[in-house]
């Protein structure tokens, strides 16, 4: 059997915390160099996709994307998924806007987008090309929440 290792408990806290703080980090906070995303991001643009939406087709609800992207690649916040989908929509926030969205986005002044269920989305005619290759392995391809998908 394995001997004990007796450790001060700070020290050992301190140092797990780190760990888990800089694999948080690295696995959701910063984007991929290969992409330029983050993952929430990159489950977003996929989920609209996946749903057909490209910027010729309709604009569809907010909450109907964020519903998607929840049911599907990312069951966190809804508030945080559709933040997240706000700023790709935002030409203030993003030099090349990846949503084209309408309705109330927010402004440069600070106001508050409007609640999803008011506003709608689709693709930007530069998320088509952002995109295309996603099936190519230009990104790693991992199983979602439940391991329903990948």
């Amino acid at each position: 059997m394995g001997q004990e290792k007796t450790s001060d408990l700070t020290d050992e806290l301190e140092r797990r915390f780190l760990t888990y703080a800089l694999s948080t980090i690295v696995s959701r906070s910063l984007p991929d160099v290969r992409d330029g995303l983050k993952p929430i991001h990159r489950r977003i643009l996929f989920a609209m996709e996946s749903m057909g939406m490209s910027s010729a087709s309709k604009h569809v609800k907010s909450a109907k994307i964020i519903g998607e992207v929840l049911g599907k690649y990312h069951p966190h916040g809804d508030a945080s998924t559709y933040e997240s989908m706000v700023r790709m929509a935002q030409d203030f926030s993003m030099r090349y806007p990846l949503v084209d969205g309408k309705g109330n986005f927010g402004s440069l002044d600070g106001d508050s987008p409007a609640a999803y269920r008011y506003t709608e989305g689709r693709l930007t005619p530069i998320t088509s090309y952002l995109l295309r290759d996603i099936k190519k392995d230009t990104v790693d391809f991992r199983a979602n929440y439940d391991n329903t998908l990948k």
